[in-house]
């Protein structure tokens, strides 16, 4: 089976239905730790020393989600910055979701953990 962080997303026309709460249980244990599921939200917080180090997190965030093409809503702030995904197209979780954030954990940002100088 291939990584998560291997993959990369895919158009999901409308209709396409969203992950049920089982497979989205089952891709959740493939994540690094901080990560949670609320509603239809797959998200995770990176707590910083300072505010250029959560803006440094949202970019590189940002960067890859424009790679992907498949964009979360970023809250950051000082001390902290958040990644929510959903995909509006199923009306809930999808893969990319899921694919997203493991390539999140692939740049090593440390989420849930307090990171940065």
């Amino acid at each position: 089976m291939t990584a998560l962080a291997d993959k990369h997303c895919k158009a999901l026309p409308k209709g396409t239905p969203a992950l049920t709460e089982a497979e989205a249980a089952d891709l959740l244990g493939r994540l690094a730790e901080g990560w949670w599921i609320e509603g239809d939200t797959l998200s995770c917080r990176f707590k910083t020393r300072n505010f250029a180090r959560a803006l440094e997190i949202a970019n590189r965030i940002g960067e890859l989600a424009e790679t992907e093409d498949h964009h979360p809503d970023i809250k950051l702030g000082w001390g902290y910055c958040e990644a929510g995904f959903t995909t509006h197209s199923v009306g809930g979780l999808s893969e990319n979701d899921f694919i997203c954030a493991a390539r999140i954990d692939a740049l090593g940002l440390g989420a849930g953990t307090e990171t940065g100088s």
